[in-house]
């Protein structure tokens, strides 16, 4: 794998692994030669027996002399030989062939896998209602319903731990990613919907054989120990408790895949919503994709740039403006230490205002103040009452525009007279709710109040109509109405 021509020893080892798999023992160079897969064409013959030795010599291959091709003296002197592989060459490839599977091997969702363990699991039930169960069947089937539950999970756990690596967009172009991102989806959603489909199904054929399971079990685990190496009575009845506690341990595997345990949620739940997950993180990876096509410029960038602008400037005057406008130097808002800084205005220069007296312990420790006690709260009983006594005068005031205006009589607005600020408020809030529903300008409206005590009707007067208000704030005019307030009792 290190050496320097290791692409061309591991052309000739593909060739000993394929003949491996062909049940071909052995192999001479010309064979090699005919058979290898030569990236740069094929080489010399001589080449090839090199490569064949230095790999006999490292222990990948076995080298046996070649004589059935001898047809004279000269032929038996000539080194010719026979190749196979060696013990661990053997072990060597086997491990490489894993090794490259794993690394190429991406994580499926089977939702064939879903309707083969219900198959299973529905033969099982009828076999286990038979009169006389077959103990062959059984196991036979249970054999089957493992081997498919395992490549189930096991590819769900590949899944749901490499799901964001699968997602390689960051070198993809636009093109590559929306195509990816609609089979991807359209990938999840077919598993998801079967998955929820079929889950309910495997559930309750699951809780059907609850009941005899254990005698199935029994059975299957019985088949298997008449296999165990011979040995006393004890030696048997341990080798049917040891597969009884194998096939209890799958069944609970399969059963928590579908069925929930305790406080624990079913496998399939989890495998759902981690499919669910990968379409944000499909997301995430597509706005990183755009974020970096963005081409968003750094600070030194922006720095560059800035820099630009200075080399422009015609004179300093303006590079000053720019560095102003560019730094914020705006002007400095002096410290409040000093009783004297107070009264500075904020245009005064650094440089003019008097010296900043800094206190030691501010300096030190990073606080003017000495630690102790935390002042004592401060009573406010006094701010309070003021306060309740505006809310209660402003409360006495708005009623009192209230009972002016909700007359339950109707009457122009021309003659509602001077308004003081608080009915005027009211007024403007009413007026302001009633034309927001009103149709058109010739239509008349009427509605309650958003606070529910008071009912208004609006009829428009004629166009040339005009109504004219005085106010603490100026003279309210316009186009003059009808306006009837009345009040609900009970906010009804």
């Amino acid at each position: 794998m290190s050496a320097e021509k290791a692409a061309f020893y591991r052309c000739i080892m593909d060739v000993f692994a394929a003949a491996k798999r062909q049940y071909r023992l052995q192999l001479r160079s010309d064979e090699v030669l005919a058979e290898a897969r030569w990236p740069d064409g094929p080489p010399r013959i001589e080449e090839v027996n090199t490569a064949l030795g230095q790999l006999a010599e490292w222990g990948n291959l076995e080298s046996h002399p070649d004589t059935a091709r001898v047809s004279s003296l000269s032929d038996f002197y000539r080194a010719r030989f026979l190749y196979r592989l060696s013990q661990g060459g053997e072990a060597v490839e086997s491990a490489l062939a894993v090794f490259v599977q794993t690394l190429q091997r991406r994580a499926e969702l089977q939702t064939v896998a879903l309707e083969d363990i219900a198959s299973r699991l529905q033969a099982l039930q009828a076999l286990a209602e038979a009169t006389e169960p077959d103990a062959a069947k059984i196991h036979e089937t249970l054999r089957d319903l493992v081997r498919v539950f395992e490549s189930l999970a096991e590819n769900a756990q590949a899944f749901m731990a490499g799901v964001a690596r699968s997602i390689e967009l960051q070198q993809a172009d636009a093109g590559a990613v929306a195509n990816y991102k609609k089979r991807l989806i359209d990938y999840l959603e077919r598993f998801m919907g079967d998955l929820v489909r079929r889950s309910d199904t495997i559930a309750r054929l699951i809780l059907a054989l609850e009941q005899g399971i254990d005698a199935l079990l029994g059975q299957v685990a019985e088949r298997e120990s008449r296999d165990a190496a011979p040995g006393g009575a004890q030696d048997q009845a341990d080798a049917r408790k040891a597969y009884l506690q194998a096939w209890r341990e799958r069944w609970k595997g399969l059963r928590g895949w579908f069925l929930s345990t305790g406080h624990e949620p079913p496998q399939a739940e989890l495998l759902r919503a981690r499919a669910r997950s990968a379409i944000p993180q499909l997301l995430a990876a597509i706005a990183a994709l755009n974020e970096r096509r963005s081409g968003r410029s750094d600070r030194s960038a922006d720095f560059r740039l800035l820099a630009g602008w200075f080399a422009a400037c015609a004179d300093n005057g303006e590079a000053h403006r720019l560095a102003r406008a560019a730094f914020a130097l705006n002007p400095a808002r002096h410290f409040s230490l000093n009783a004297s800084a107070e009264e500075l205005p904020a245009s005064t220069s650094w440089a003019d205002a008097p010296p900043l007296r800094i206190h030691p312990r501010l300096r030190e420790y990073g606080e003017a103040a000495p630690r102790g006690p935390l002042p004592r709260v401060r009573d406010r009983a006094e701010e309070r009452a003021f306060l309740a006594l505006q809310l209660a005068e402003e409360s006495q005031q708005v009623e009192a525009a209230r009972k002016r205006l909700a007359t339950s009589r109707p009457a122009r607005l021309s003659d509602l007279g001077e308004l003081d600020m608080h009915a005027f408020g009211l007024f403007l809030g009413l007026l302001g709710e009633t034309l927001a529903e009103q149709a058109g300008p010739e239509t008349p409206v009427e509605r309650q109040t958003s606070d529910g005590l008071l009912h208004i009707h609006l009829k428009p007067l004629a166009p040339d109509s005009r109504a004219t208000i005085d106010t603490p704030h100026g003279v309210f005019a316009g186009r003059d109405h009808l306006i009837t307030i009345t009040p609900l009792q009970d906010g009804r």
